[in-house]
């Protein structure tokens, strides 16, 4: 027989490859090496009260990783010795618990090694792990006695009876069971990745529970209060429906009132943040003007009706039209001095000098009572002072004069303040070029005439003493009339 080339190299590939794959086999999936020589494992024994199940080339595990096979299963005179063959390159503690289980309710038992207590050294070749730390599953046949007899103890129409109860409940819900099932399955799942977390709160949740504990009342206070509103609630059922009807439409308004507002509600809330600070620093004034603004109207209207059904021919409020003069006389100390003061008649507008101008009596005296020197600092309770500067500042205020000049300057002060009186700080003014002199004229008291500043000569019938009018002291509040 002539073999062609191509049929030789794949007969070769064939053989490698066939070589290759058995070799595989008989290393990795069945340890000939280990099972004719027992090359990479070394051998223990457990100590078995009854097989249970167990038979030979079963799985071993430790924490659940498989680490080894049952080599044999031998009765002895006390029990059973199980041989197990384990790999040498995992260190097992000797000090473990060796459990026989089942992987399934028909059998596959499998041999569980599991650490207890603390650290210890390695098992080694020849090693056993006594029965008082071994266990095997419970007997099947002896299992079903168990319930056979709980069975039977139980009366047969009970029993009937809850099995069909158990049906008729349960009937149908075969999938809302499954889905039950599955999502318990998922969240043991998602419990056992989040193991830290929820062991972190079951171990810190003592302090949160404390706290619950210590506002017990608080919460039983806070229950009661949401009971009176929903009672009340019920009890004004109507009124709560109505709004809910009447809520939307009056959203709308509101939305359609906000759009219409647009144009002008930016601007409006500006100025209302502009004037928030001012309201908030005289807060205390408000509250004392809202808290006066009703006893005051009161006032006023007990005046105002003062003189209902009464006899007298008039009516209205009790009025005196007494007249005063010069009670209390008008405030001059603190105000620029005659010489100064501009012509009614002029029309320009020049800068205001700097400082202030006000009444600078003593706060306690009689004249300008309301004046700007007993105005209240807002900051400083207890104080008052003409201006801010002077409220926020530890200076305080300073009289010229006692007020009661009734001749001379009204401004005579040894104090040495400037007039106007300029804020604390402040550089004094430069010193001002001379004021002219006041005009004055010589008159002739027998003919009225005198010679004005402008060299021409005037003359005035009423300061001659032969003046043809009579003039009593009420002609000096009257204004002059014409013929």
């Amino acid at each position: 027989m002539h073999l062609t080339r191509r049929i030789t190299i794949q007969l070769v590939i064939f053989t490698v490859v066939s070589l290759t794959a058995a070799t595989i086999m008989m290393f990795a999936f069945i340890g000939v090496p280990n099972l004719l020589f027992g090359i990479g494992h070394y051998r223990i024994t457990i100590e078995l009260p009854e097989a249970g199940g167990l038979y030979k080339t079963g799985n071993v595990t430790y924490r659940g990783t498989e680490v080894g096979r049952v080599e044999s299963v031998q009765l002895t005179d006390s029990g059973v010795d199980a041989v197990l063959s384990l790999q040498s390159g995992i260190d097992i503690p000797s000090n473990v618990q060796a459990q026989v289980h089942s992987v399934s309710a028909v059998g596959e038992q499998y041999v569980a090694l599991l650490p207890i207590g603390e650290a210890a050294p390695p098992m080694k070749e020849g090693d056993v792990i006594p029965r008082s730390r071994t266990s095997v599953p419970p007997d099947i046949n002896s299992l079903l006695d168990a319930t056979n007899r709980g069975l039977n103890a139980i009366p047969r129409d009970n029993l009937k009876t809850v099995i069909d109860e158990s049906y008729t409940a349960f009937a149908g819900l075969g999938p809302e069971i499954a889905r039950f099932v599955k999502g318990s399955t998922t969240l043991a799942i998602d419990a056992k990745t989040n193991l830290g977390a929820l062991t972190n709160v079951v171990d810190n949740v003592g302090p949160i529970l404390d706290t619950q504990t210590d506002t017990s009342a608080s919460v039983q206070a806070w229950a009661a209060h949401l009971a009176d509103i929903t009672r009340q609630f019920q009890r004004n059922d109507g009124a709560v429906q109505g709004v809910l009807r009447s809520g939307p439409g009056a959203a709308s308004e509101v939305r359609q009132l906000l759009e219409r507002w647009k144009p002008t509600l930016p601007v409006l809330l500006a100025n209302l943040a502009s004037i928030n600070p001012v309201l908030v620093t005289y807060r205390d004034n408000l509250e004392q003007l809202l808290v006066l603004l009703p006893q005051g109207t009161a006032m006023e209207q007990a005046i105002g009706v003062a003189n209902r059904n009464s006899k007298q021919d008039y009516k209205g409020a009790y009025l005196s039209f007494n007249l005063n003069l010069n009670l209390p006389p008008p405030c001059t100390t603190g105000f620029l001095p005659a010489q100064q003061w501009r012509a009614p008649a002029a029309v320009d507008y020049p800068d205001r000098p700097d400082g202030d101008l006000y009444c600078r009596v003593p706060q306690d005296a009689m004249f300008n009572v309301r004046g700007a020197r007993n105005l209240p600092c807002e900051t400083r309770p207890g104080k008052r002072a003409p201006t801010v500067k002077m409220c926020e500042s530890d200076e305080n205020y300073v009289p010229l004069n006692d007020g009661y000049n009734w001749k001379g300057d009204p401004n005579a002060t040894l104090s040495g303040q400037a007039i106007p009186q300029l804020p604390p700080g402040a550089a004094p003014p430069q010193s001002a070029a001379a004021l002219p002199p006041i005009a004055a004229a010589e008159y002739d008291p027998a003919t009225g005439t005198y010679v004005g500043p402008d060299g021409q000569i005037y003359t005035q019938g009423n300061l001659a003493h032969r003046g043809t009018e009579e003039h009593t002291w009420q002609d000096m509040l009257l204004p002059p009339h014409s013929n």
